[in-house]
């Protein structure tokens, strides 16, 4: 239409994602298991869909790779032969164990790069639904010596690990009424467009590690301590920032050398979301403010990193979001979402939704 709003014959898929994923923090390896539900709103049959894998990118001999220029060897510094050396050798793209649809038979896929197809048994008709499953799985890259939009830090000194995950699971390629199927190779470089959907996720993590994730918890009570669910329901009543793990709770589980060998599932949902991304660490302080951003609507503002980020980010990162919050509601429109996290780890200036990873 003239006034840039859509016309009325536009359509726009939606894609819904129910994913179980596990964190092996002695490998550095995520494991999954996703369902999709693929609703063709489109007035187009469609006989394939297109799933994008973009850990492909870290594979051995990836278009990535092969397009790089290399680098100047008269200058290169310590870390970047590091980097150089360590692409080499890391064992990265997905492992895609099998893609089934709902009864279970194995679908015919074609990979290509960062892009596979899957070619349907029968064509996908107008407002038609298509549920199919991926069994995955990929190892970790180090996001100290190759930077991406997710993976790891180690601190040597307490020998323990953040992780940052984003564009860490197949995601359904974007079908436009402007260009089909967007499955152009991905590079590293650029930004994809992505369906809206609903998502579910169970992240099983190491059980003294905190989880932040796009959307609500849907399981405190499973997943934080007796005082941890005490802080929360004051956080909410009061509207008082506060510690859900304090410096020195953090400081003390990751001197624990005793690592526990047991897990907890921790479970998301977010609803009309374009991706999910998450962060895990048991390194994590976790700071809260249910903060009241236009009258009568509230978000939860969080914040988690270590103790190398301390003082300043106890200071000024929860009050940072609160900040833009105010600001950005009162200006645009009210924040649409009921989280917004910033988290400091390897991975810097990454935006998703209601997660940015901050550096």
């Amino acid at each position: 239409l003239a006034s840039g709003a859509p016309g009325p014959h536009y359509w726009q898929q939606k894609v819904d994602y129910d994913i179980k994923v596990s964190l092996d923090d002695i490998k550095q390896q995520l494991k999954g298991f996703e369902t999709i539900s693929y609703k063709n709103n489109s007035p187009h049959s469609l006989n394939y869909l297109w799933l994008q894998l973009d850990q492909n990118r870290f594979a051995p001999g990836s278009d990535e790779t092969l397009t790089q220029e290399a680098p100047n060897l008269d200058g290169i510094s310590f870390n970047g032969l590091r980097s150089q050396l360590y692409r080499q050798s890391f064992d990265g793209g997905y492992k895609i164990k099998k893609v089934m649809d709902s009864k279970g038979n194995l679908l015919k896929t074609q990979t290509v790069g960062t892009m596979m197809r899957i070619d349907l048994q029968k064509p996908l008709d107008p407002k038609s639904k298509f549920i199919f499953s991926v069994e995955w799985e990929h190892n970790i890259i180090d996001a100290d010596l190759n930077r991406a939009r997710g993976g790891y830090e180690f601190f040597k000194k307490d020998k323990n690990y953040i992780y940052e995950l984003a564009q860490w699971f197949p995601r359904m390629a974007s079908y436009t009424d402007y260009t089909g199927w967007q499955h152009k190779q991905f590079l590293g470089r650029g930004e994809f467009t992505l369906e809206f959907g609903d998502y579910k996720v169970e992240i099983t993590a190491p059980s003294d590690h905190i989880v932040a994730a796009t959307g609500e918890l849907q399981n405190p009570q499973q997943v934080l301590s007796d005082e941890q669910n005490k802080r929360w329901q004051s956080a909410m009543k009061t509207g008082k920032p506060i510690f859900m793990v304090s410096p020195d709770e953090a400081k003390k589980t990751q001197e624990n050398k005793n690592k526990p060998k047991n897990t907890k599932t921790w479970i998301f949902k977010a609803k009309n979301v374009r991706d999910f991304a998450w962060a895990s660490s048991r390194k994590f302080i976790w700071d809260a403010k249910y903060h009241e951003f236009a009258p009568g609507k509230r978000a939860w503002a969080m914040s988690f990193y270590p103790n190398e980020a301390e003082p300043l980010w106890s200071k000024y990162s929860t009050a940072s979001i609160t900040h833009t919050l105010d600001i950005y509601s009162k200006f645009t429109f009210d924040y649409p979402y009921p989280v917004a996290i910033s988290v400091n780890g390897p991975v810097f200036g990454m935006e998703y939704p209601m997660i940015c990873f901050n550096g």
